[in-house]
């Protein structure tokens, strides 16, 4: 889990800071309106994803357990043909002592 959590919170970070950027942008506008709405909505992505990627993540994480890690049918076939995989092939250092 603490792997899944790994990879997976880069991602929710980048989405959440691209999105904020994206809505702060409405900031610019010169209509109060606008701007409100792009400074609250972008403050509350940035705190959603916090929430998300503190909370619900893993918790969601910890109660599907092998779930997390399923893939269709075709995807598991050309993962498997190809020699594709999650974990790293090489031996670690701690791994060759």
């Amino acid at each position: 889990m603490a792997l899944g959590l790994q990879r997976t919170g880069r991602i929710v970070t980048a989405a959440a800071l691209l999105f904020a950027i994206a809505l702060g942008s409405f900031a610019t506008s010169q209509i109060i309106f606008i701007k409100e709405l792009g400074v609250g909505t972008a403050i509350a992505v940035l705190i959603d994803a916090t929430i998300v990627r503190a909370l619900l993540v893993p918790s969601l994480m910890a109660l599907l357990g092998k779930a997390n890690w399923w893939a269709p049918a075709p995807l598991r076939r050309f993962h498997d043909r190809f020699g594709l995989s999650e974990t790293d092939a090489r031996p670690t250092p701690e791994a060759v002592r």
